[in-house]
């Protein structure tokens, strides 16, 4: 990633939010410090798996990534121990801490946990965990479950001990497609398969609250693929995009956009860009509450570049100022390959504020910036036609221009 070359841009803006009168400037600076730990500071999701082998963790990170970077049956270690594993794509990667040892039943159980549990310290050590997921099956859900709830419980407590930490914990309740009736697949409107979903989860539910679990959430999923040549030839999946929208909700601001990049699925990468949308608007905003003039809008344009190219880059373009310039070629704006970030800045002007007089007010500025945001998703994520680029704009900034008040 060029994330040095968006420092400048970060640079400049804290510079200017100085200059604001508080609360603004404060407001601006937290929101700038997020956009950085989004953009400059991304870093792969460090996620603890727990599930026994046989829990669906290989097809669950396939279905994750949308294609086959693990081996079914391979999430394991060959000593049995707790490993750090790297599974990636060309969009980036993904530290999973797997737990196998944990359910390793050549050792007595209670020898073995000990074991096990002292492998996964040793490893959290190394490498802190961003959030842990418990993978239950949901045929099996009555079997070894005390143990794997343990588990988790005992883990969960060391890293608040160690770390100050509640570390969030989510509950995948895998396989569910495995539940009778068997031949009725996603999104399994069958009365007879969603009570025998419903039980599983709520048996699940049961059990760590016995343990006293706290758990964001229990997802039923299904992620069962079939690949030839690498390639997904049959897939069966259900919930694994709600699975990812609670998966980032729980990780750090730094690990969020990794996660959705990684994937090709476009209503998370979507989600994910709106976050960046939404703090650049109320960037754009704070700064033109003075109102400012239109010939002094550099920041808020130069706001807008940095919210391009995060956008980009959750669709899996490189993170790097090109990429909103790429954007605004598009647009018809003419910049060249080598446009100074004030040449750019002064092209958005002309193509978000037509008409707005000789100031940008915070309204216009709001609505110019969810505008060109929204045409942004449309382009390097929806992959829409340059003309419905353009009217996605125009019909975004209508419309927060009237939502947005003064």
């Amino acid at each position: 990633m060029k994330a040095n070359n968006l420092l400048g841009i970060f640079e400049f803006l804290i510079s200017q939010a100085e200059k604001l009168p508080n609360p603004h400037c404060e407001r601006i600076k937290k929101e700038l410090v997020s956009i950085k730990e989004l953009l400059m500071d991304a870093r792969a999701p460090r996620i603890l798996i727990i599930g026994r082998r046989g829990a669906g963790k290989s097809s669950l990170i396939n279905a994750i990534f949308s294609e086959k970077v693990a081996e079914v049956g391979s999430v394991v270690s060959e000593t049995g121990k707790a490993t750090w594993h790297v599974f990636e794509n060309s969009k980036g990667a993904v530290h999973i801490l797997d737990t196998r040892g944990i359910g390793d039943r050549t050792k007595p159980e209670s020898a073995n946990f000990e074991e096990a549990i002292d492998d996964i310290k040793a490893e959290i050590a190394n490498e802190f965990p961003d959030v842990v997921l418990f993978l239950a099956p949901a045929k099996g859900i009555d079997s070894h479950i005390n143990q794997d709830l343990k588990s988790v419980a005992t883990i969960r407590k060391f890293i608040e001990n160690k770390y100050q930490y509640n570390i969030p914990v989510i509950a995948a309740l895998t396989q569910v497609d495995e539940l009778d009736p068997k031949q009725v697949g996603p999104p399994f409107d069958n009365e007879r398969k969603h009570n025998n979903i419903k039980l599983a989860v709520s048996t699940l539910a049961d059990a760590c609250t016995d343990f006293k679990i706290e758990l964001m959430k229990i997802i039923p999923v299904s992620a069962y693929s079939d690949y030839i040549d690498g390639k997904i030839t049959y897939k069966c999946h259900w919930n694994i995009d709600l699975l990812i929208e609670y998966l980032i909700k729980a990780l750090p601001n730094s690990a969020q956009l990794q996660m959705a990049r990684l994937t090709s699925l476009r209503n998370i990468q979507i989600k994910s860009a709106r976050i960046l949308i939404g703090s650049t608007a109320t960037i754009c905003a704070g700064i033109a509450s003075t109102p400012i003039p239109l010939a002094d809008v550099i920041p808020i344009t130069s706001s807008q570049i940095l919210m391009i190219t995060g956008i980009a880059y959750v669709s899996g373009r490189e993170l790097s100022k090109k990429s909103a310039m790429e954007f605004m070629a598009a647009l018809g704006l003419n910049i060249s390959l080598a446009y100074a970030l004030k040449e750019g800045a002064r092209a958005l002007v002309k193509f978000v504020f037509p008409g707005a007089g000789n100031v940008v007010s915070a309204s216009i500025a709001f609505a110019g910036t969810w505008g060109i945001g929204e045409a942004a998703i449309a382009y390097f994520i929806e992959e829409v036609s340059i003309e419905e680029v353009k009217k996605t704009f125009t019909r975004e900034k209508k419309k927060y221009l009237k939502e947005k008040p003064e």
